[in-house]
């Protein structure tokens, strides 16, 4: 059974799935906004708060040359600068942020973007480490990482299969690939459901041999929910505590009354996905009594003869097992039966 563990938490591929929700840039410049919503997502009964740690220097320059306007999507026209520098998460928050989540025993962990961000979590104990889809290439990154010995979790949207064997083989050779836990991703903000393309769960698994998870970026819990069926052991989702706070990730995520339904309904998906071994199960109990059966349908008297105008396959389910049908035709009865009596082998010769 693979698995790895999280602070308390085992998460392996027999675990309900381990939920995250991801903080981002929802606290929109306010530490007050971050604690408020570490404080809604323990009430919504996620396993864990996500962080992203860097600073606008740690991820671009400040240049206005074309290469840093994005043309396209909900960050049309934002300068990279610009937009990091909006939604960043200051350093100076992190312990406070850490310490919170200790406090009402919350895990938090976040995703570094650089060496130093990874400096600094290594200070403040982070349990495990994120590396974001745009950073799967970063190699260099993705080996100061491993080398924490951290639980790593890996997201993959964009990437080639040759860039995934690359990013895995790095964890493999200075970690463990035990301690990782690939996401499927579709790097769309927000992604269409149309266009998840849940079934890659299925063939990370089969390819890495290693546990595979979720980061949805849809505006719905729908492909988290299908994601349970197909084996994802974690599930990352942005939320935010209310559409009213200005945040530039807010379109792709989900409010605390939805990921509150995320919890409970993956963790619904996961225990009705049950035992693939086929034996009785006791809840059917009741209903086996109501399956077809043998019965007399016209009243025989002893040493009659069965016949198919006498006897017929019927619900309910006292009498003798409708396989049985063709092999008692003919055969004479013991004792006089009438209609509705169930059919036994007592009452035969």
């Amino acid at each position: 059974m693979k698995k790895l563990q999280i602070n308390n938490f085992e998460i392996s591929n027999k675990s309900r799935p381990y939920i995250v929700a991801e903080l981002s840039a929802n606290h929109n410049g306010s530490l007050r906004q971050a604690i408020k919503h570490l404080e809604i997502a323990k009430k919504c009964g996620v396993d864990a708060i996500k962080l992203q740690t860097y600073t606008p220097n740690s991820m671009t320059i400040n240049s206005k040359k074309k290469d840093f306007i994005i043309n396209s999507g909900i960050w049309k026209n934002y300068n990279l600068y610009d937009l990091y520098k909006e939604a960043h998460t200051p350093y100076k928050w992190h312990k406070e942020i850490f310490d919170y989540a200790r406090k009402i025993n919350l895990t938090c962990f976040s995703t570094p973007f650089d060496e130093k961000a990874v400096d600094l979590l290594e200070k403040l104990n982070t349990p495990a480490y994120k590396i974001a889809s745009f950073e799967l290439i970063d190699t260099p990154l993705i080996q100061y990482i491993s080398k924490t010995k951290k639980p790593i979790i890996l997201s993959t949207g964009m990437a080639s299969i040759k860039e995934i064997d690359m990013a895995v083989n790095i964890v493999s050779k200075y970690n463990n690939k035990e301690n990782l836990i690939l996401l499927h991703c579709v790097s769309s903000y927000p992604t269409p459901v149309n266009k998840m393309n849940l079934n890659r769960i299925k063939y990370l698994q089969n390819r890495y041999k290693c546990l595979v998870g979720l980061s949805d970026h849809s505006r719905s819990n729908l492909s988290s929910i299908v994601s349970v069926s197909l084996g994802a052991c974690l599930i990352e989702k942005h939320f935010i505590i209310s559409k009213s706070i200005n945040s530039p990730d807010k379109k792709f995520s989900i409010l605390p009354r939805q990921l509150k339904k995320l919890v409970d309904e993956t963790r619904l998906a996961w225990q009705s996905k049950g035992s693939s071994k086929f034996k009785k199960n006791e809840i059917e109990k009741e209903s086996k009594k109501y399956r077809r059966s043998i019965y007399i349908i016209k009243s025989i008297k002893k040493n009659e003869k069965l016949t198919e105008k006498n006897i017929k396959r019927i619900r309910p389910g006292y009498g003798l097992d409708p396989s049985l049908f063709n092999k008692v035709i003919g055969k004479k009865v013991k004792k006089n039966l009438f209609r509705g009596d169930p059919l036994s082998l007592k009452d035969l010769h």
